[in-house]
């Protein structure tokens, strides 16, 4: 059976940007075939949700949602609706000033977020709410929002998360 890894890139980022590319070497190595969706010169969040969804719609396997900020956001947001495997999920864009009542509630699925203590687009405390009120796991990074510096480490909890989904419950 084939089974995927769909990533969502951040608001001012690009479907292959670095982080992803390097995730996405963890990912096939682990026997997932990888997607990004491109959402450049999509704002608004429910269009990329909508996008997402759309994208996902002819892909026939288990899926694993990957999402950086307001892609975090997004995935989190189609992922009841895609029946999500996993949701994998690098400083999310949760509980934002103006926009708290917009912060979607998870699919019932494993839950992983990773955030930098030094991150100064969201505030690393939306990541430990949020992860407290869903009982997601939680990892938190000496870096920034970006999380490039640590790539490698991000990399290793990315495997070590997808290795997860294949042991018996």
């Amino acid at each position: 059976m084939r089974r995927y890894v769909v990533f969502s890139h951040g608001k001012d980022s690009a479907p292959w940007g670095a982080k992803i590319t390097a995730m996405a070497e963890v990912a096939r190595a682990e026997g997932y075939e990888v997607e990004s969706v491109d959402y450049r010169g999509i704002d608004d969040p429910q269009e990329r949700v909508t996008r997402l969804l759309s994208y996902c719609r002819e892909l026939q396997g288990p899926l694993v949602l990957v999402g950086s900020s307001l892609g975090a956001h997004v995935c989190t947001s189609a992922s009841a609706l895609l029946r999500a495997r996993g949701l994998f999920l690098l400083a999310p864009a949760f509980y934002m000033a103006g926009f708290e009542a917009y912060t979607p509630v998870p699919a019932p699925c494993p839950l992983t977020i990773v955030h930098g203590w030094a991150d100064d687009v969201v505030p690393v405390e939306n990541s430990v709410r949020y992860a407290r009120e869903y009982g997601a796991t939680l990892h938190l990074l000496n870096s920034d929002h970006r999380l490039q510096d640590v790539i490698g480490q991000v990399n290793y909890l990315f495997e070590y998360f997808l290795v997860s989904l294949d042991q018996p419950t």
